[in-house]
This record gives structure tokens, sequence and C-alpha cells, in this order.
């Protein structure tokens, strides 16, 4: 042992005790946790303070990456050039932050998991947002500390102006903890906070009006709305994220196209974990998987095979591939230099806070520095009301330092004014430069009033912060990309879909969709009617409906199935759009199609389910009643509804409270009304009984109607060729019955004359003087009219023309909707008045075609 030297005995498991302790905390506070006030990193906040003092800004030429890794790395982060440079690339990247902090140029790599060049290769600048984030950073409103090497100082937090910890969140792993805070919308995030300050009792669920959910820079669908809300309340939380997919038709093959994927998801690792799990025949379905991505966005093709059901498939790569992954929340970040999990409105707290207290110092400066002016013009002032006095004083002077004491002892100046009169150039003794001063300070003054002002009110002081927050939501706001679908989790999204009234519409080829009833307008009686939908070649829209976006549907099925769902889960499309493939969103049968569908409540309340009926008919003639209970608990794969013969298919079904009549009409033009009560309720196996007897065997059932109010509702039958008529049900003067009630299973009675230039029925509809009627043909052309345009008429006449026909076009369905007293007489460019006339030329009205 060297002289002077001495052991110190220590006990190992203290040692490393502490040692651990000390690197453990090293990496919290330094290294792997974001300050909750400007959501940095050190890391990142040196690489934009570096940029800072470099002037690379946002308006200035890129400047070689490495140059800024070095200035970096020398002044104020004692590391690898490589933690460096890779932290500069992801503030680079566009999939990879929701808000990009730096401009890069070069290959800054790629979604696919790609290695961006080397550093030598690529450039970079600020970009214009992280400018407002180091705002104000010469004005005193942080504190500094110095370097490692006490050479430089560095700050130890930025005064941004956005609140970049919600904005765009952070990832890190410290030792024992963690964090993973998600994105959010800037222009969300800065409602929230003004409606925090204008209010700090608000309350969580209150700000998630403003801030709906996270945003991912990737898009994609944050699937179910539970863990969103989990995350808000408690900083904690398992957000679903799932890719955007849609299916399409491409070169006569059914295909899913990827557009967007799951934040964080590497897209080439995905296609070939898929394509294995293909290979493995784990995946059925999928024939080919293409990626045709390119530098207008990422599109992934799963070409599927001619059996597969593409919403199956779609669900099976949600369920075993990266298309669906979770997210999960971890609110922790560093509150007065200790890790703490945050919900919402805590990080929106200490943001404000933040940035009151920035506010507040950079006032504090600017009135510093407004009030040391104002000193040194005082003294200008004074010299320039005694300039000759001034001048010959310091003439007489044999140096600077004497002239400055004269001019102390002669007109009571500070020595900071004395050296500013000095120092003061000959041209600031013109006139025009006199009065510039004189004006100079009278600004001078009122800007110190209203700086003191500003320090003596906080109300002014969070005024300011709202001010600059809208600024920046004006300068940076933008769209949210990230779609949020509340009907994936277990969430009542009642409150989050408003409840209006929806057009839903089904093609002839099985293409579903739902529109706002207000896209449709009334026109009157005989117009040619308005472009209602692109379908596809030979389709035409077959059934319309009207309901809610909060009401259940029942599909029923040619072959005696029943499906179930919400309104507002059949997508959204306009009038002009074909809507989707009810195969898509139902697991319904390839040759099977969707007939009749109702609207119910709500299906989970005892009392409604157990007073309503579902009463069914086939187009041989059947009928059947089942109680709603039956259906209230739905299945993926549909339940039976009644069991269908050979030969005979599904037509309609109503939802009936038990006391209706129902009336069946033919082909023929025969119809049959009777008793709801004669048919008892069977189970959902059954398959019914005889409801009326056919005139012919290539007659057929064509519609069933239930009534309720026999002397108010009229029968409205209308025939392929456009003909059509309203009849009382009971003569509403003497109550006669014009359809006489008879058992069920008879043979009718006339309900219109069918003739050769009528042709035959195609419909019949339950409506009054409040309904609209909607009349589709199969070229696509739709019209709307008043019912309460067409008088009632016989129950043997022909009827009048509804509709002019062109050609061999003939009506394909007729449907009834409510009638809205806003839209009539809104016509459309489109549609064109019509007097009516018949095929020979001869104009009619209303009552010339009755016979």
């Amino acid at each position: 042992m060297a002289e002077g030297e001495k052991l110190i005995p220590i006990n190992i498991e203290d040692e490393m005790k502490s040692a651990y302790i000390d690197y453990s905390m090293s990496v919290i506070v330094s290294r792997a946790l974001p300050d909750v006030r400007d959501g940095f990193k050190p890391v990142h906040r040196r690489v934009l303070y570096g940029m800072h003092t470099l002037g690379v800004r946002s308006n200035v030429a890129y400047k070689k990456s490495a140059t800024i890794v070095g200035e970096v790395l020398g002044k104020y982060h004692p590391h690898g050039d490589s933690s460096v440079y890779d932290t500069m690339v992801r503030m680079a990247q566009d999939w990879s932050l929701r808000y990009l902090l730096v401009d890069g140029q070069g290959n800054y790599g790629s979604i696919d998991g790609d290695n961006p060049a080397a550093m030598r290769y690529t450039e970079a600048r600020m970009q214009k947002i992280s400018e407002d984030m180091l705002a104000d950073i010469d004005k005193d409103t942080v504190d500094h500390k110095l370097n490692f090497s006490d050479e430089y100082k560095e700050p130890t937090v930025l005064p941004t102006k956005i609140p970049t910890l919600l904005v765009n969140g952070a990832s890190g792993i410290a030792v024992g903890m963690a964090t993973n805070m998600p994105p959010h919308n800037l222009t969300e995030v800065v409602d929230g906070t003004i409606a925090y300050i204008e209010n700090n009792d608000i309350e969580v669920s209150e700000l998630m009006q403003h801030i709906k959910a996270p945003d991912f820079p990737t898009g994609g669908t944050i699937y179910g709305y539970d863990g969103v809300k989990e995350a808000f309340e408690t900083g904690r939380g398992r957000i679903v994220l799932r890719g955007k997919a849609v299916i399409e038709e491409v070169n006569g093959r059914e295909c899913i196209i990827v557009t967007e994927i799951p934040y964080q998801v590497n897209k080439a690792d995905m296609i070939k974990k898929t394509a294995d799990l293909v290979n493995d025949k784990k995946l059925e379905g999928i024939s080919t998987i293409r990626d045709e991505s390119d530098r207008n966005g990422m599109r992934v093709v799963y070409v599927l095979k001619r059996d597969a059901i593409p919403n199956i498939v779609l669900n099976k790569l949600y369920k075993y591939t990266a298309l669906q992954s979770s997210f999960s929340v971890n609110n922790i970040a560093l509150v007065n230099g200790r890790p703490q999990l945050l919900n919402l409105k805590e990080l929106i707290h200490y943001f404000v806070e933040h940035r009151h207290e920035v506010v507040t110092r950079r006032t504090q400066y600017e009135l510093r520095k407004a009030e040391e002016r104002a000193h040194i013009l005082e003294g200008l002032i004074i010299a320039s009301d005694n300039i000759d006095e001034v001048i010959a004083l310091i003439r007489a002077s044999s140096n600077a330092d004497e002239a400055r004491n004269k001019l102390i002892e002669r007109f009571e100046l500070t020595e900071i004014q004395a050296r500013a009169i000095v120092e003061m150039r000959l041209r600031q003794l013109t006139g025009l430069e006199q009065d510039k001063l004189r004006s100079e300070y009278e600004e001078l003054m009122k800007t110190i009033e209203d700086l003191k002002d500003i320090l003596a009110k906080k109300e002014r002081r969070m005024d300011i912060i709202k001010e600059e927050l809208t600024i920046v939501r004006d300068k940076y706001g933008d769209d949210r990309r990230s779609v949020i679908e509340y009907a994936g989790g277990s969430l009542s999204i009642e409150d989050m879909i408003p409840n209006e009234k929806v057009v839903i519409t089904i093609s002839h080829a099985g293409y579903i969709k739902r529109t706002s009833l207000n896209e449709y307008k009334t026109q009157n009686r005989g117009g040619v009617g308005q472009k209602a939908s692109t379908t596809r070649n030979e389709d035409f829209l077959e059934h319309l409906f009207v309901g809610t976006n909060h009401q259940y549907m029942l599909f029923f099925t040619q072959k005696g199935k029943c499906f179930w769902m919400r309104v507002y889960e059949i997508p959204e499309g306009s009038k002009t759009s074909k809507g989707r493939a009810i195969q898509n969103l139902i697991n319904i049968e390839q040759d099977d199609k969707v007939m009749a569908f109702i609207c119910t409540q709500d299906l989970k309340d005892e009392n409604y389910i157990n007073s309503h009926y579902v009463i069914m008919a086939t187009k041989n003639g059947q009928v059947k009643k089942t109680a709603l209970e039956q259906y209230s608990r739905p299945r993926t794969n549909g339940i039976n509804a009644i069991t269908i013969k050979d030969n005979d298919e599904l037509l309609e079904a109503k939802l009936t409270t038990g006391n209706s009549q129902v009336m069946l009409a033919l082909r023929s033009g025969k119809a049959i009304r009777f008793e709801e009560a004669k048919t008892r309720p069977m189970g959902r196996g059954a398959s019914g009984v005889r409801g009326i007897t056919l005139a012919h065997e290539n007659d057929e059932v064509i519609g069933m109607v239930t009534v309720e109010n026999p002397q108010e509702e009229t029968v409205l039958v209308v025939t392929e060729n456009g003909y059509g008529k309203r009849t009382f049900i009971d003569d509403p003067e003497d109550g006669e019955a014009v359809y006489r009630i008879t058992n069920r299973g008879g043979k009718g009675v006339k309900t219109i004359s069918i003739t050769e230039k009528t042709g035959n029925l195609v419909a019949i509809k339950s409506v009054t003087d409040n309904d609209d009627l909607m009349i589709i043909n199969k070229s696509g052309i739709a019209i709307r009219l008043a019912v309460e345009n067409l008088r009632t008429m016989g129950r043997a006449t022909q009827g009048v023309r509804l509709i002019n026909l062109k050609g061999n076009d003939s009506i394909a369905a007729v449907a009834k909707v409510m009638h809205d007293e806003e839209e009539v007489g809104d016509e459309d460019a489109e549609s064109i008045e019509n007097t009516g006339e018949t095929q020979d030329g001869t104009t009619l009205d209303n009552s010339s075609t009755e016979e």
C-alpha cells in the first residue's frame, strides 16, 4: 500500500443499495420521464435548445444533422451520439409524432422500420411549432442551470406555448416505472385547456367533451371508449386501436384494403406475420397480400379467395394480426422533480400553472427592461431640455469620467443616465429626434402601466394565456386523424350519437346504407324524380325505411333467419353512394338475402318485448306470429325466425301490438283482411298457417300491411307501370268496411283493376295524409310524393298515374316516409313539373282514369 493511502472497509450490500438507488433516481429524473410542464425529456429539450443556439430555425437553410448532434453533445448531453441522433430522427418522423418538431431533409427512415441515413448525410432545421416551444426563452422565463462542464447554461424546462405532453405524448422506461402517454389533437387540447382556465372546477367528463380521445399520427380507429374514459379519469387505461380497412372489389375479386395501421406498428412486420399465418393455415380466406404503398399514402391489399366472407376474414385479421393492437396508457410524468400518475385534468392543470409562471416572469422581465429604458429616456430628455449647458459642461471636461461626474452633480442624474448622455450622438440634438424621445417616453409609460396591471391581476394573465393558446390553435390546429368507434366497447353511446332520423336503404343486390332524412326533398305528383343512388349495373333500391340512430334493426332473410343490429352501426353514406354489402355486416349465407327489416325500440325493456309481436308472411301465403321477446337475444350467426317450406320464401315481417288487423295483397290484384288474433303466437321454429289462397299457380303475395285504425288509415296500392290509388279500409262516414274482414285463408277481394296498361300489382302500403311516398324505379330514379295530394277512390278502380316511366322502366320498390312540413315545395333543380301525359298523348288529371 502506497504511503498516505488508507483502506476503508465498506459493506458491499449497503454500497450496492446506495449506488443502485442513485442510478435509478438519475434515470427517473434526468433521462426516461418527461417533465409535466413542457412535456420533454432532457434529451429532447437539449436537441431543441441546441438547434436554437445554432440558429437553425424554420426559415433558414437546413444544417447537417452531424453539426446539430455535435453541438448538443459538446455542450449539453454527455452521452452517445446515436442517442441524440435517434431522438432527432424520431422528432422528424410523421408516423412517430403527431406534431413534428424537426424538419428533416434526407432519408429519415420509414414506417416499415428502415433505418435512417447516417447523420453525415441528412440535414435538419426546426419546425415552426418548435419555435413556439422556445418563444421568450431569452426573457428570463425559465431557470437555467450549468451544463456538465460548468461552461454553458441550459434551460431546466422550456417556456412552451404548446401543451406538448398531451399533444405529442411520451414513452419511456425508467427503473421500476415506465411512462406511455398517447398523443392528442392540438385543437381539442387547446379547447379543453381554455375550458379549464374558465372553470378550474371542471370535471374530467366535461373536459372530455372537448378532448374526445387520443389522436394518433397514423390515424386508425379507436375501437371502444371504455379504455379512453378510464385513461382520462385515472391516468391509466387500455385503448384498442384498429387499422382503417375497407372492403372493395378489385378486378372482380373482393379485397380488404388497409390505408391506416395502428400507432407504433411496423407495416412490413405486420404483413410478414400475416403472410406466415396464411401459410400456416391459421388464417383462412386470403389468397395474396400486396403492399401498394407509395409516396401518396399507405395501401395494403389483402386479396380474398372467392368463397371467403370478407367480414369474417377482416375480423380474423383484427384478432390474429397487428391490424388491431392496444395502447396501454400510463400517464407518469415528473411534477416538481417527482414521478406522479396524472389524469387529464391534472395534466392540463400543471401546464396552465407553468404557462402562468412563464407569462408572469416574461411580464416582469419586460417591465424591468421598460423601466430601465424609461430611466435612460428621462435623463436624455433632461439633457435635451438643457442642451447648451450640457454641451458646455462636456467640452469643459478633460475626460469622459469627469464629464459624467459633472452631469451627475449639476442635474442630479444617475450613473446610467449620465453615461447615456455622454454617449449620445450629435444627430439626437435635432428637433425631430427630441420629439421622438418624448413620444417614446410617453409610449413606455403606458406600457409600464399596462405591464404593472398584468402583474397585479391574475385574470389578465389568464386572458393572455387563453389568447396565446387560441393563436397556437389557429396556427397549428388540424382535424382528427383517429376515428372513434364508440360501439366497439361496452360504453353506452346514446349520448355520443345524435338520435336523428335516417333513411335506411337496401338495394336489390343487398347494399345497405343510412342517410340523413334531410337529404331527400319533396316533389309534386308526376315529377320525373331525382337520382337516388349510384348502384351497380342492373341494381336498384328495393327497401327503404325511416328510423332513428338509437333504434334496433332486425333483419329477416328469404330463408327465414333473423339478424340483429343497431341503426348507428349501419355505415353512413350520401344519397348517391351505393352503401355496403349486407354480407359484410352480418354473417348471412351467400345464397340468402334480406327481405324485411323491423326497427324496434329497446330490446332490453321487458314490458316492450312482451307486448309486441312479429308477424311474417311468405310468398305462398303463409303467415306466422311470434312474440318479440323471442328475438331479443341476438347471435352473431343469426337465429331462425320461421321454417320456410320448399319453393317458398319469406316476404315481409311487421311489428304489431297483438290487436292489429292484417292485410295481404296478391300480384293478381286481390287482397284479404283478417284479425291478427286469428293467428296464435308460435315459436321461432314453426312454419306458420295459411293467410291467403293464391288465385293461380303463377300468383304470389306481394306485400302485407298491418292496420291499427281502419277508419283513419288508407291502403295505397301501386302497379308495376306506375299506376296507383288510395282506398279507405273502412268508410270514414258510415264505418262500413270497404275491405271486409274475413277469416284468414280466403281468396280475398279485388283491390285494384289489373289491366295490360297498369301491369301487375307490386306494392301495398298502409298510409295516412301525414306520410310521404317514395317510389323507386328499376333504373334507380327515386321520386317523393306527398300522400295528401292523392285523393281516395273506390276499391275496384284502376287508379291514377303516380310516376312517368321512360321506355321499359318499371317500378321496383315503394316505401312510405314521414311527411316533413319544411321540406314540402322545396323542389330539386332536376325536378320537372309534369301535367302527367298518358302514352297516347292525352293529358290526365286526378280523376280521368277512374273507371
